[in-house]
C-alpha cells in the first residue's frame, strides 16, 4: 500500500511517500493532496522533518528506497555521508565513488534524488563554488545551505 502526505515546511510544501516498508520520495510539489494516507514512516518523516527545521536533528533515522540505477543509487548513498553544514563539489563525489571523470553523471544522478533534504543533494556545489541545479530551485537550495552554517 501506498501513503502520501504533504508537509509544510519553512521552504515551501513537500510531498512525501512511503509504502510499507519504507520512505519513497520527499519532493517539492505545486499539488495538492486532498487525501493524507499516513503510516508510521511518513509520521516519522514529518517528525524528523519538524526537528530538523527547528535545529533539533542534523541526520535522519529513517528507512528509505530510493528508486533509481545502479549508478544513481551509489551516488545517493555518497550524499549520505556528507555532514550537515558541509559542502562537497560534484567533483568530490565522481572521486569518492571512485570515477573522477564522472561530474557530469555525478550532477545527473543529484538531479534526480527522490528523497530531497533526506538524502543531502542540497549539500553539494559546482567546482567554481556556485550553486548549481535543484529541484526545489536554486533559492531553496541556498536557504538551506544557510540554515545548516547557522546551526
Amino acid at each position: 500500500m501506498f501513503y502520501r502526505a504533504c508537509y509544510n515546511s519553512p521552504i515551501g510544501e513537500l510531498y512525501i511517500t512511503a509504502d510499507d516498508e519504507a520512505l519513497l520520495s520527499v519532493s517539492f510539489s505545486a499539488e495538492t493532496i486532498k487525501n493524507n494516507l499516513q503510516n508510521k514512516i511518513i509520521k516519522d518523516t514529518i517528525k524528523q522533518l519538524d526537528e530538523y527545521f527547528l535545529g533539533r536533528r542534523k541526520n535522519f533515522d529513517l528507512p528509505i528506497c530510493p528508486k533509481g540505477s545502479d549508478f544513481q543509487k551509489l551516488v545517493w548513498s555518497e550524499l549520505l555521508k556528507i555532514p550537515y553544514g558541509e559542502l562537497k563539489t560534484y567533483k568530490d563525489i565522481a572521486i569518492s565513488i571512485g570515477n573522477p571523470n564522472a561530474s557530469r553523471a555525478v550532477g545527473n544522478a543529484n538531479n534526480k534524488n527522490p528523497i530531497a533534504i533526506i538524502i543531502p543533494c542540497h549539500r553539494v556545489i559546482g567546482s567554481n563554488g556556485n550553486l548549481t541545479g535543484y529541484a526545489g530551485g536554486l533559492d531553496k537550495k541556498q536557504k538551506l545551505i544557510k540554515f545548516e552554517k547557522s546551526k
